[in-house]
């Protein structure tokens, strides 16, 4: 069961990438002064990842002083990294190879159409400090928008 609103995030480990180099670290690692935005999609390089990340980017949330905000993708730290580079993407994200990140955060579904893949439901969790979930948003299909201005209202009342 994802964390609901006013729940505590688990913090959970993994790779983390930042288009560079990778190394293991857990949420409370990435969370800033005033909190983090964790985004749960599928593979990146696909163009639902391509599209919503290109938005993110130019909607400003890469700007947000003291809450960075982080992708969480089932693909490796190599792919990861070249994601990030592709487009100069200035978001991090953690490389959830074996989809741990996905299962605490109850968000791991099965792919249908892709023999035994899963990954994450697109799923956007804004964090406090503390790693209180102060909004969180699933996503019912692969292709709706996320509410940014929700979101963006939760990380400005932060």
């Amino acid at each position: 069961m994802p964390p609901a609103d006013g729940e505590t995030a688990p913090d959970v480990e993994g790779l983390y990438c930042d288009g560079e180099t990778f190394r293991t670290r857990a949420v409370s690692d990435v969370t800033g002064d005033r909190g983090t935005v964790l985004v749960f999609g599928g593979f990146v390089f696909s163009a639902i990842a391509t599209n919503w990340w290109s938005r993110y980017e130019s909607a400003g949330w890469h700007d947000v002083d003291g809450v960075p905000v982080v992708g969480i993708h089932r693909d490796g730290p190599y792919a990861v990294n070249a994601f990030i580079r592709s487009d100069d993407r200035p978001f991090d994200m953690f490389a959830d190879v074996e989809g741990s990140i996905a299962d605490a955060y109850g968000l791991r579904t099965p792919r249908h159409g892709m023999a035994d893949a899963t990954t994450a439901r697109r799923g956007i969790f804004v964090l406090d400090d503390d790693r209180t979930v102060t909004d969180a948003w699933i996503a019912d299909d692969w292709i709706s928008p996320a509410p940014r201005r929700r979101i963006e209202l939760a990380v400005v009342a932060l």
